[in-house]
């Protein structure tokens, strides 16, 4: 068995065993964690490596994973809507779920307009935008120093930079809008987790709790936010929020009591992702 596990092979088998009381995708996070320690592409471990000497620091990769750091982190990057980004514990790690928000914001959005993106984090949302409208400008906030530095830092390498400033701006603090002009998309994933919302070791532990938690009921954020976006949106401008699975109703009455109408979008799961904001109540309404 010593031997067998001195091969790429071997070391995943017992990596992936390790893994099963840690993650629901114990191989997988194997694999990406192998061919990281490698320095080759996943597909390219699984076709030309599987035979080779496992290498010495994968075993230093795995026993971070046994401990519930999560795999973005170790790696330090992670996939959304088909781009790398890269990834710190300064910013949340992009889920999938998130591309329903980012589709929204997409959806009839012509050649040219501008666009808001609060709390930018790993700028997975407002880059993304910009790489698949080229002709838009982007604005992107966030109170996090850490988290500019990484979006800049893939602004960068999606080659956005110029079309996206990143600002140091917090929509907690009075003025921090001054200046901004008008939007015609404004997109937010903002917190919105119950502060005792029991959640996975690996986001409670390790992920950035002020994009997390947002109040006992998780809305704290969308009732700051929601009351100051009148005034960021072009006339006929929307926003794009991004919510919990159970928040749907609740932030759809912080919306219409703004003066909104809200319009559900699902994610792949088939769960309430996204709602989009217009001004005028009676305009859409909140499918569910």
């Amino acid at each position: 068995m010593a031997e067998d596990h001195a091969t790429v092979a071997g070391a995943l088998r017992a990596a992936a065993e390790r893994l099963e009381v840690t993650s629901d995708t114990a191989r997988l996070d194997a694999e990406v964690l192998m061919a990281h320690a490698l320095g080759v592409s996943r597909s390219e471990l699984l076709l030309r490596h599987m035979r080779d000497a496992a290498p010495k620091g994968f075993a230093a990769l795995l026993e971070r994973r046994a401990a519930h750091e999560p795999v973005a982190y170790i790696v330090g990057e992670q996939e959304f809507y088909g781009r790398s980004f890269r990834v710190t514990p300064d910013v949340l790690i992009p889920r999938a779920d998130s591309e329903a928000t980012l589709a929204a914001a997409l959806e009839g959005a012509g050649a040219r307009g501008r666009v808001l993106d609060l709390g930018v984090g790993s700028g997975a949302l407002l880059l993304s935008f910009l790489a698949e409208r080229p002709g838009w400008q982007g604005v992107g906030i966030d109170r996090s120093p850490g988290a500019l530095a990484v979006a800049r830092d893939n602004a960068a390498r999606l080659d956005v930079e110029r079309r996206a400033r990143l600002l140091p701006r917090d929509w907690h603090v009075p003025g921090w809008g001054e200046n901004l002009g008008q939007f015609d998309r404004v997109i937010a994933n903002p917190p919105y987790v119950e502060d005792a919302a029991t959640i996975a070791p690996s986001v409670r532990r390790y992920e950035p709790a002020g994009a997390l938690f947002a109040g006992p009921e998780g809305l704290d954020d969308y009732r700051a936010l929601i009351p100051q976006l009148p005034a960021l949106l072009a006339p006929a401008g929307l926003a794009v929020l991004e919510i919990g699975a159970a928040q749907a109703d609740a932030v759809s009455a912080i919306a219409r009591q703004a003066g909104f109408s809200a319009e559900l979008r699902r994610d792949l799961a088939d769960r309430p992702r996204a709602l989009i904001l217009r001004k005028g109540v009676g305009k859409g309404h909140c499918d569910s």
